[in-house]
């Protein structure tokens, strides 16, 4: 039944099946369908879906008569009504003129399916029917990657930036709509339209990169940009790469200049290399000039020198976009930006004193750190110091935390791997031990919400442990 279906479409299938099961439901139901499109292709959702899926599974919950939960290794049918949603994103499929059935299509069919439950979901998010077959429409199919050698050019190499945006991994950049602007306006250009960003360390220019990412994947952009897809080549693995001539050619080759804009930072690297089989500024060269490949930059330097040692083609196909330190009230909106996500990952609360010091008063104690760079390093290191202090959570508590983690990670491989008999198992057992979880931390009163207090007198304490600021506590 499912052999025209992407990977991704098969485990979106899987999964409603363990979300069925979850619920105690006797029949895999079009919400449970939607629960699976929202786990595993959150690029597709989070373009197309705005509300977040935590509100979307709270609405089916409230909605759903919740049963006895029932075991995964049990065969579990299909409703009538997800019968025919099957039915209509085959359909959709060929109308759009693809082969295979993927998550779109699913996502089609769920809305064709005018009356049932995930369909009026769906609505209530501004979802319809007819703005998602255009956009799938317009946007090309991306090509699969199935069976790809880990060899070929592209793989481990570059990290798509905009699929990291559609995935919520990049942090907000606020205070450079300016040099946003003029990234745009170049990429935009006839000529010299490659984009290198000059400026300090730590004033953000990478960060102005992920901007862009994130403005091509809310369509924020004008229409020659809304389909380019930004990858950044690695810096752990540029380095032996570029040692090859012949693979480095291949990766520029690889890259189709109609879709794709390179991202190379601390670009002054790559530019060194420039004798014999480590000639990749010639090969960066080739790829601008004679195939029209488009690339942004970054070169480290100061003021408005430009870096030394650049050579005089770059200055044929490039413009420079200088880029300054922030002054502090917009440094105090990047750190009011920046604040959950490092909250979230050091499981600490920012004090608004904390921030306001971060922002107003480095440049006594950390000369020579540009704006906003040397404020987010100081927040980062005080949340670390103050991590460390919490009291470590007994040791039940972490075993389970671990075990959840591992049998999480095989039930994914399980999926993967068709291995649908495993994947039965270790869902099961993901169940259990979250279950085990959520007693343990009653038992010994953990709560996920609290969090440790970072306020000025730890940031001065991590200043003076830098050993640029007296600091008496």
């Amino acid at each position: 039944m499912f052999e025209r279906y992407t990977e991704k479409a098969r485990r979106v299938i899987f999964f409603a099946r363990y979300e069925a099961s979850q619920f105690g439901s006797p029949y895999i139901e079009t919400e449970h369908v939607l629960l699976g499109v929202l786990r595993e292709d959150k690029a597709l959702t989070s373009r197309l879906i705005r509300s977040r899926a935590e509100s979307i599974r709270k609405q089916i919950e409230a909605h759903t008569t919740v049963r006895e939960m029932i075991s995964t290794s049990v065969d579990m049918p299909i409703s009538d009504e997800c019968k025919r949603v099957l039915a209509y994103a085959g359909e959709e499929a060929e109308r759009l003129g693809h082969k295979h059935i993927g998550t779109e299509h699913l996502l089609l069919g769920l809305l064709r399916e005018e009356k049932c439950f995930a369909a009026q979901i769906l609505r209530e998010c501004s979802v319809q029917l007819a703005a998602v077959r255009e956009e799938l429409a317009r946007v090309p199919q991306p090509v699969a990657l199935r069976g790809a050698s880990e060899s070929t050019p592209l793989a481990g190499l570059l990290k798509d930036l905009t699929q990291a945006a559609s995935d919520g991994q990049l942090e907000p950049v606020v205070g450079r709509d300016l040099e946003l602007d003029s990234i745009i306006e170049i990429l935009g250009s006839l000529h010299m339209r490659n984009p290198v960003l000059v400026g300090e360390r730590g004033t953000g220019k990478t960060a102005i990169v992920e901007g862009l990412a994130q403005r091509i994947t809310d369509r924020q952009v004008p229409l020659f940009l809304q389909e380019k897809r930004i990858f950044a080549l690695d810096l752990g693995l540029r380095a032996g790469w570029t040692k090859d001539r012949q693979r480095f050619e291949e990766l520029m080759k690889s890259m189709n200049p109609s879709e794709t804009i390179l991202f190379i930072d601390e670009l002054q690297d790559l530019l060194a290399l420039q004798s014999g089989v480590t000639d990749g500024a010639g090969i960066l060269k080739h790829a601008l000039l004679n195939a029209g490949l488009q690339f942004i930059g970054v070169l480290n330097g100061s003021g408005n020198e430009e870096p030394a040692q650049t050579p005089p083609w770059l200055g044929e196909c490039c413009r420079t976009i200088h880029v300054r330190p922030l002054d502090e009230e917009s440094t105090m909106a990047v750190l009011m930006a920046r604040k959950s996500h490092l909250e979230k990952f050091h499981r600490v609360t920012y004090t608004q004193e904390a921030l306001e010091f971060a922002a107003h008063s480095p440049g006594s104690y950390l000369p020579g750190r540009p704006l906003p760079g040397k404020a987010i390093e100081l927040l980062d290191g005080a949340g670390s110091v103050v991590k460390l202090r919490q009291v470590a959570p007994p040791l039940e508590v972490t075993d389970t935390e671990k075990r959840i983690k591992f049998v999480s990670d095989r039930l994914e491989t399980a999926v993967a791997n068709h291995e649908f008999e495993k994947a039965r198992f270790y869902s099961d057992e993901e169940r259990k031990e979250r279950e085990k979880l959520r007693v343990l931390k009653e038992k010994f009163h953990l709560d996920d919400s609290a969090s440790a207090v970072v306020g000025p007198d730890e940031l001065k304490e991590v200043v003076s442990r830098w050993g640029a600021y007296p600091y008496s506590p």
